[in-house]
């Protein structure tokens, strides 16, 4: 069984709100996406979760945690989503498997609504070297970086 998709729905953030019912944590793009601090794709099939154990839908791609303790987040009406950091941190853990668009354009989005300056993003020190590769292209993310 699939969710509705995304293009079905003005918003990521309003296609969330629709389809996730049971107990899990958005992260990764979807995360981003209902942050709004990446635009998404529109026909986005998709949705990245963690969750305590494999849920029914075939569009969701469950990450299994024992348990939510330990993962920052933050609740966006009904739907809980990792916080920017901890889904910056996660993206950046797992930079050979990321969205690496997706990153880009989440930390231009930073960047640039910080007084251009990454200053306040806690990046963990075992992240640091993802960071130090992407983030001078983040900052170009529009203008083709």
């Amino acid at each position: 069984m699939y969710t509705r998709f995304r293009g079905e729905f003005i918003s990521s953030r309003m296609w969330f709100q629709n389809v996730i019912s049971e107990d899990v944590i958005l992260c990764g793009v979807s995360a981003l996406e209902c942050l709004e601090m990446f635009t998404g794709y529109f026909n986005e099939k998709l949705i990245e979760v963690y969750a305590k154990k494999i849920g029914h839908y075939e569009n969701i791609s469950y990450a299994i945690v024992d348990g939510f303790e330990g993962i920052e987040c933050v609740k966006i009406g009904n739907v809980r989503c990792t916080s920017f950091e901890q889904t910056i941190n996660d993206m950046l853990r797992d930079f050979n498997n990321t969205d690496e668009m997706a990153l880009a354009e989440a930390l231009n989005n930073y960047y640039f609504s910080h007084g251009e300056s990454f200053e306040g993003l806690r990046i963990r020190p075992e992240n640091r070297s993802a960071f130090d590769y992407l983030w001078e292209s983040a900052i170009g993310y529009y203008s083709g970086g």
